[in-house]
């Protein structure tokens, strides 16, 4: 199998928006054709949360401090997910990772390296 490639990350000012996009190059065996796709945050010192998360049959799964704010889609055709984060504040400042969960295999999953967000206030 392949690697989860994520884009996206940056510096961005208070109340701006950021698109983040992770592909999926390589997951196209049967093991990986149900899956979910999410992007989870971790800030310095802390643990990794899920932000939000979004299956190949399109349903969707928000963290609280992500709605509203945050919209996570896919194209399944592409085995990518995006998020697009909005009204960004200094707490979203961290590293963002993308993960793919296989529904076909249980606990099978693969992370992606993780991209910068850096939120200025």
């Amino acid at each position: 199998q392949g690697r989860l490639v994520e884009s996206g990350g940056g510096l961005v000012a208070a109340g701006g928006s950021l698109r983040l996009s992770c592909s999926a190059p390589g997951f196209s065996t049967s093991l990986w054709r149900s899956n979910v796709m999410g992007w989870y945050f971790q800030a310095p010192g802390k643990e990794r949360d899920l932000v939000a998360e979004i299956s190949t049959g399109g349903r969707r799964n928000y963290a609280e401090s992500a709605k509203g704010r945050f919209t996570i889609s896919r194209e399944n055709g592409k085995n990518t997910v995006y998020l697009q984060m909005n009204s960004l504040s200094p707490e979203d400042t961290g590293v963002y990772y993308c993960k793919i969960l296989s529904l076909i295999r249980e606990n099978y999953y693969v992370w992606g390296q993780g991209t910068q967000v850096t939120v200025s206030s």
